[in-house]
């Protein structure tokens, strides 16, 4: 492949010039192309050799397997969106008496025990979930996550009362956990690294597949008197929880963990099938395949269930872990927790009818759907850091202007075009938190994690998850019941705060395989070693040999 055939990798190379008698170095040939990358070799390895299509049998095998793994996603998806329709539904209300019991409906002490519980099952859930997945492979913990996921979506469908329905949601969440520690280091690990941001980041982005199906149903179900009403939107779950655990065992394991559990044959025969198009001298593929063998150890930490010292022990595994437990938090805290709550948000801005909340409901699951596509389809192009500052500012403006909006012209009906432009804000917001956040909660901490301490860190970020949601869901009623819309203030603020911190802390993982990321952790600097570029010099020769010269650092 000539050096002007890397239009199809404009995602990793910057061009800067093209044959300048001012570009190139002294030593350089007139006629070399000049490109900013943020790796050689890795920029090599996009440029030579036969290349993965997107459009290649191969490829969409792999989309196919991926999409499998997708039901993790997808499964999870179900809950916000589904308890925040249900919440809104006095059928549901009146069949628990949770009106009875909480002043108002749907907020107050009860729902936030309703809805906490999921989080505390998912706070239980990560002691098994790295362990899981290191022991029995990627797809192992798939399967039971899965398959915990059913039993939990199955007892909350059928809920007598208020016990039922806290034993099945502590079910589902333990089955959450584990199901996303699994499945998100799965999809990074097999995603080839040029697709990763964007394949990553499609795995966050199913979640909303789930919104959108359950908010939905819940429009047409909304309007019987049974409880069918309720019930059908929660056991619509259970759907691709069943696909995730059927066929987990039919997958290909991930490379890397076969290669950490000695199955080197295997390893380099999946890596060649779905990176190098079944070329097992591929560039890329040998690029891989040597840095896969120097950073998967057989005796590191995950062959012990019980030691989680490897996501500490060191300056660079510390830093890691900072980013991780950042994405963790602030994915959480960023706004998103209102989620949950939606209708109540809706009714205070003006939505006065049960039918206009659902409906408002199942919109924003779209709005927010394509927020997160537009977002997916940016991230190896922007940038994980670009996306991540820009999208907790955007954040924090949506919700001081709904903010705004609700108290001056909220549920009083006083003023209908103002209560629309809350609503409409409420939409933006979602817009602008799902391009930022969705491809990013899975995609990034899982970059930022070495394949030693992926699975156990996933297991932690969960943790770290559950703990912010639970801050969300059991907080988020009262405050609602006793504040209401000035509950929205405290989140603009922590979001400037996110701001600042993601400006001075958060690294770029763009345009560099897993395993060259330690580059970055491993300097004293790594926020501005991860977003300095190399300039260098691309020169082909008559025997078709493409050599990269590294000029300068810039």
């Amino acid at each position: 492949m000539s050096a002007t055939g890397k239009e199809d990798h404009a995602d990793e190379l910057d061009e800067k010039a093209l044959s300048s008698p001012q570009s190139p170095e002294p030593d350089v040939p007139q006629n070399a192309k000049i490109i900013e990358v943020v790796n050689a070799d890795y920029a090599l390895a996009l440029s030579t050799g036969p290349q993965l299509s997107p459009t290649s049998l191969r490829s969409f095998q792999l989309y196919a397997i991926l999409l499998v793994a997708f039901m993790g996603s997808l499964s999870n998806g179900f809950d916000g969106s589904v308890m925040s329709a249900v919440n809104g539904m006095d059928q549901y209300l009146h069949y628990f008496n949770i009106d009875g019991l909480d002043a108002g409906g749907g907020v107050g002490t009860v729902t936030a025990i309703i809805f906490g519980i999921y989080s505390i099952g998912s706070i239980v859930g990560v002691s098994i979930a790295g362990p899981v997945a290191d022991r029995f492979g990627r797809r192992g913990g798939m399967f039971l996550g899965s398959f915990i996921i059913i039993i939990g979506a199955i007892v909350v469908t059928i809920a007598k009362n208020t016990h039922y329905l806290l034993g099945g949601r502590f079910v589902l969440g333990f089955g959450v956990a584990i199901t996303t520690t699994a499945a998100p280091s799965y999809v990074v690990e097999m995603s080839p690294p040029q697709w990763r941001g964007r394949l990553t980041g499609l795995y966050n982005t199913f979640y909303y597949s789930g919104s959108i199906l359950c908010t939905g149903i819940t429009i047409a179900t909304g309007r019987l008197n049974s409880t069918t009403s309720w019930r059908a939107p929660l056991a619509v779950q259970i759907a691709p929880a069943s696909i995730l655990a059927i066929f987990a065992y039919f997958l290909p394991e991930s490379p890397r963990w076969l290669l950490s559990v000695g199955r080197k044959d295997e390893a380099r025969h999946i890596l060649a099938k779905y990176h190098g198009n079944d070329d097992p001298n591929a560039p890329l593929v040998l690029l891989e395949w040597r840095e896969y063998e120097e950073a998967v150890k057989l005796d590191a930490s995950d062959k012990r269930w019980w030691d989680y010292s490897g996501l500490f022990n060191t300056r660079n595994a510390r830093y890691r872990t900072f980013m991780m437990l950042l994405m963790g938090f602030f994915g959480q805290w960023s706004g998103n927790g209102l989620g949950y709550f939606l209708t109540i948000l809706f009714k205070n801005a003006g939505a006065n009818t049960q039918n206009q909340r659902l409906v408002l409901n199942f919109a924003n699951t779209l709005i927010s759907a394509g927020g997160a596509l537009v977002g997916t389809s940016l991230t190896d192009k922007v940038g994980r850091r670009t996306m991540w500052f820009w999208g907790t500012l955007g954040c924090a403006a949506m919700l001081a202007i709904v903010t705004g909006c609700t108290a001056k012209w909220g549920a009083d009906g006083a003023n209908p075009q103002g209560a629309n432009a809350a609503i409409a804000f409420i939409f933006l917001f979602g817009f602008v938190y799902s391009l930022a956040y969705t491809p990013l909660q899975a995609l990034y901490p899982a970059e930022c994690l070495d394949y030693n301490t992926r699975a156990k860190g996933m297991a932690v970020y969960a943790f770290a998850v559950s703990c912010a949601s639970f801050v969300n869901t059991y907080a988020g009623p009262i405050a609602l019941k006793n504040i209401t819309w000035r509950y929205y203030i405290v989140y603009v603020v922590w979001d400037l705060f996110e701001c600042v911190v993601i400006w001075f802390c958060a690294v770029e993982t763009k345009g560099r395989t897993l395993e060259e990321l330690d580059e970055i952790f491993e300097n004293p600097h790594p926020v501005k070693t991860s977003i300095s570029k190399k300039k260098v010099a691309v020169v082909e020769k008559s025997d078709g040999a493409v050599i990269v010269n590294v000029s300068e650092t810039a």
